[in-house]
């Protein structure tokens, strides 16, 4: 297990986070990503306190020590619950454990927790203290604008206000409302509109506060633009994932500062053989990595070859590294 980082270091990874997105950041996910930024903040799917405390399910919380930094994300609203969870996440070695309040699909608000929290901040509240109570690790939250018909510039500062007071220091916002009734889980990443300028407004209200921008940001560059323009951190979701080399590549470059070349999907493909040879000798198959690499050279010539090898070949019996090596080939025009 690697050591914990600080509370200072999660902080300035947190310039650059990658989502956490249910079925696709997983450990597989979140190691590929490591490959190509040694600084960015990586987060798991959501996982449900109650899984883990009433289920016992502590094998949602593995992960390998190169993911670090890595942050737990929690799905729950009982506060004694939600404390137990975020004492296991920090006993198996995460740096941040972060609350949902921003999932809002059916099966999330069954649970009443996710999005539908926005409309008890008090709760929210409440949940935090007794998670800040239990751990060292630093507790954070993830929220919307707002749902349903709140008047986001009333909601959204009240909700800031209060949680903050319990000791969160750290939000990212999703710049928009989420729909619990009426559109899909899908259609509420797209259809409510954008609204960075109130975002905007929030870190100028609560300046002592980090706060990251959700919702939207398609590339690096405008990743870069939002922590120019003043936010503390940017999250991208899907298009980290689906172009993870275009995204993550050069971040310690260019938002970390750091020295040195930019990271490719070649480089990211060859750093991966290794975990993908010990996932495979411990019983794994070889799809439940490369699923999470098809993006990899996204835009560029050879990618087509390379997500068809991958897409036909890695659930075939038998299929291994040799298989990964095949579709490089594709993309670089020879053997890796």
């Amino acid at each position: 297990m690697a050591e914990k980082y600080s509370k200072q270091d999660v902080s300035t990874a947190a310039r650059l986070s990658v989502a956490p997105m249910m079925d696709w950041t997983d450990r597989h996910c979140r190691f590929l990503h490591r490959q190509l930024s040694r600084n960015a903040l990586l987060y798991t799917e959501m996982v449900a306190a109650p899984a883990l405390v009433r289920g016992g399910a502590l094998h949602l919380l593995d992960h390998a020590a190169e993911e670090h930094p890595v942050a737990l994300q929690l799905g729950g609203s009982e506060p004694g619950e939600l404390a137990q969870a975020a004492k296991l996440g920090a006993g198996a070695g995460y740096d941040e454990i972060n609350l949902n309040v921003g999932c809002p699909s059916d099966r999330v608000q069954s649970g009443t927790f996710g999005a539908v929290l926005m409309k008890q901040p008090e709760l929210v509240a409440e949940c935090c203290a007794a998670m800040i109570g239990a751990v060292d690790t630093e507790v954070t939250v993830k929220c919307r604008i707002g749902v349903d018909d709140q008047d986001v510039e009333t909601v959204l500062p009240d909700f800031l206000e209060r949680v903050s007071a319990v000791g969160v220091r750290r939000f990212t916002i999703h710049a928009r409302k989420a729909w619990l009734q009426g559109l899909s889980p899908k259609e509420n990443r797209d259809i409510p509109p954008l609204d960075y300028a109130l975002v905007a407004r929030m870190k100028e209200r609560f300046p002592d506060l980090h706060i990251s921008l959700n919702g939207g940001v398609e590339t690096l560059d405008a990743a870069v633009g939002h922590l120019e323009a003043g936010f503390d951190g940017v999250m991208l979701g899907r298009a980290a994932y689906h172009r993870p080399a275009e995204i993550l590549g050069a971040a310690d470059r260019r938002v970390f500062g750091e020295a040195g070349p930019d990271r490719t999907g070649e480089d990211a493909v060859k750093a991966m053989l290794p975990y993908i040879e010990n996932h495979l000798i411990s019983g794994g198959k070889l799809h439940q990595v490369t699923r999470h690499m098809l993006g990899l050279f996204a835009g560029q010539p050879g990618a087509r070859a390379w997500r068809r090898v991958l897409s036909e070949g890695a659930t075939k019996p038998g299929a291994g590294t040799a298989l990964v090596e095949e579709a490089l080939a594709q993309v670089t025009g020879v053997a890796a």
